[in-house]
Formats: structure tokens, C-alpha cells, sequence
């Protein structure tokens, strides 16, 4: 007997889109996460789209998931990239605000049947062998819960055995502040799986009061902003332009002089890394 039809663990962009499609179909599911108060949470830059990825949003919202509209509800700023282009190479993106971001992916979680989020780190997975195969059966969370379930989604991301690097300290967690998940590690080892790792990189956060936002240069949006779902009806929240700002030969002196204070180019990251963070 199963406690869920599916379980789903990690409360980011994925799991909420895993969840929700099977609660779409029918299913009864259970969101694992650590901290319900921050699903939907926008760990790194809190933009949606791009030239790579919003043509993928746009399909997320043909299937009916989350992203399109809590982008829509959450955009501060809207731009279709390379618009003096072809069509080939623009791509729409928003700036989001984080907080509105968040709340309205809970928003719409909590409006979905069949749906329950679960406060609970996953320790580990519960095979069964079925002939010369394990399944996974279900998860063991780190107080001691047993929830059993048809089919169970990882979608752990930088919470997985995560180890965070700010210049010469490292830090295990999954983010700023909060835990890594490291028993279910080793669960996935213990079946057999190679474990590997990507590197990502955090842009800085800049106090917006210590800005002289009077010598920049100003970015609005697109005066026609054009939604990513195609639920929307009309765009309603404010829009905020940004600031343009370059470096300058101190900037780059500074960087040369400090460059090996970078874990990168000191040696504690090691192999090659995607461009931008994979999320």
C-alpha cells in the first residue's frame, strides 16, 4: 500500500513542475522539501528566459505548468532580447522580483488537489528488488519517516551533497543558509549510481541604496511587454528599468590582484563548468 501515488523531493523550479503535473493527472502526491516557506525560491538571478531558455518556459506553459505565469505575476521588468534581429535569436526575458516569485508558485501549489508539501529533509531511498533489479520504493526522512510511494522524482539540484564556495571558505549547504542533503547521497551511491558534480557561480548582491543611480545609464523595458503564458490576459505589475554600469582599468587592476582568492582559479574548484548556473 502506497502513502503517495508520487513523491517528489526539492522545492525548486523542477519539483514544482514535477509535482504539479502529476497532481494534473490525477495523482497523489507529496512535495518533500526543507523548508516549505521557500518553494519556489529563485536561488541565483532572479530572471526567467533568455535566449537559451525562453523558448523552454514558453513550452512548460503549453503543458500547462507553473513557470510562464508566476513569471508573468512576478515580472519587473520584460525585454525581447535581439529584437532588431530575426526571429531565430530573440528570446523574451524578465527580470522577476523574488519575493512575488515565490508567492505566487505557492499560491498556485496550494491551489492544486491531491497536492500536500512535506517539511522533511530525505535521507534515504527504500529499494525493493524486483528480479534481478531495485526499485525505488519509497523515501526515509531524516526523522525517521518511512513514505511509501509508486514513483519517487530527485529533483535535489545544489542541495544534493552541496558545497558552497565563498572565496577561500567552504561552506556545505545547499544554498546561503540553508542545509545540503548529504544521507541521500550516499543512498544513490550505495545502488550503484555514479555521482557527479557541476560547478555554478552566484552573481553578487548589491545593496540598491549604495548605488549613485543618477550616473548610470537607464535600461527600461519593452513599452509592449509581451507575457510568457499565453493564460495571461495583461501584464499589472510595475516595471523598473535598470542601471547599465561598466568596468573601468581599476576594476580590472582590482581583479588581477585578488583573481587567486577566486576558488576557480586557486585550485578548490576543479574540471569545467558550464558558463552560467545549469539551473
Amino acid at each position: 500500500m502506497f502513502d503517495y501515488d508520487v513523491i517528489v523531493v526539492g522545492g525548486g523550479h523542477a519539483g514544482c513542475e514535477a509535482a504539479a503535473a502529476a497532481s494534473r493527472m490525477g495523482a497523489r502526491v507529496a512535495l518533500i522539501t526543507l523548508d516549505p516557506g521557500n518553494v519556489g525560491t529563485m536561488s541565483c538571478n532572479p530572471a526567467i528566459g533568455g535566449l537559451g531558455k525562453g523558448h523552454i518556459v514558453r513550452e512548460i506553459d503549453a503543458l500547462d505548468g507553473l513557470m510562464a505565469r508566476a513569471a508573468d505575476a512576478a515580472g519587473i521588468q520584460f525585454r525581447l532580447l535581439n529584437r532588431s534581429k530575426g526571429p531565430a535569436v530573440q528570446g523574451p526575458r524578465a527580470q522577476a522580483d523574488r519575493r512575488l516569485y515565490r508567492a505566487a508558485i505557492q499560491q498556485m501549489l496550494a491551489e492544486l488537489p491531491g497536492l500536500t508539501i512535506v517539511a522533511a529533509a530525505v535521507e534515504h531511498l527504500i529499494f525493493v528488488r524486483q528480479r534481478d533489479r531495485l526499485r525505488v520504493s519509497g523515501v526515509v526522512t531524516s526523522d525517521g519517516r518511512e513514505l511509501r510511494s509508486a514513483t519517487t522524482v530527485l529533483t535535489t539540484g545544489t542541495f544534493l551533497s552541496g558545497l558552497m564556495h565563498v572565496g577561500n571558505r567552504q561552506i556545505v549547504g545547499g544554498r546561503d543558509g540553508e542545509p545540503a542533503a548529504i544521507g541521500l547521497s550516499s543512498s544513490l551511491a550505495q545502488a550503484g549510481l555514479r555521482l557527479g558534480r557541476l560547478k555554478t557561480g552566484t552573481p553578487p548582491r548589491i545593496d540598491g541604496c549604495s548605488i549613485d543611480w543618477a550616473g548610470l545609464e537607464m535600461q527600461a523595458g519593452d513599452v509592449d511587454p509581451q507575457p510568457f503564458s499565453a493564460l495571461t490576459v495583461q501584464l499589472s505589475g510595475p516595471q523598473v528599468s535598470c542601471g547599465i554600469t561598466r568596468t573601468t582599468a581599476v576594476t580590472h587592476e582590482v581583479i588581477r590582484k585578488n583573481i587567486l582568492m577566486s576558488p576557480v582559479y586557486s585550485g578548490r574548484i576543479e574540471g569545467v563548468g558550464p558558463r552560467y548556473c545549469p539551473s
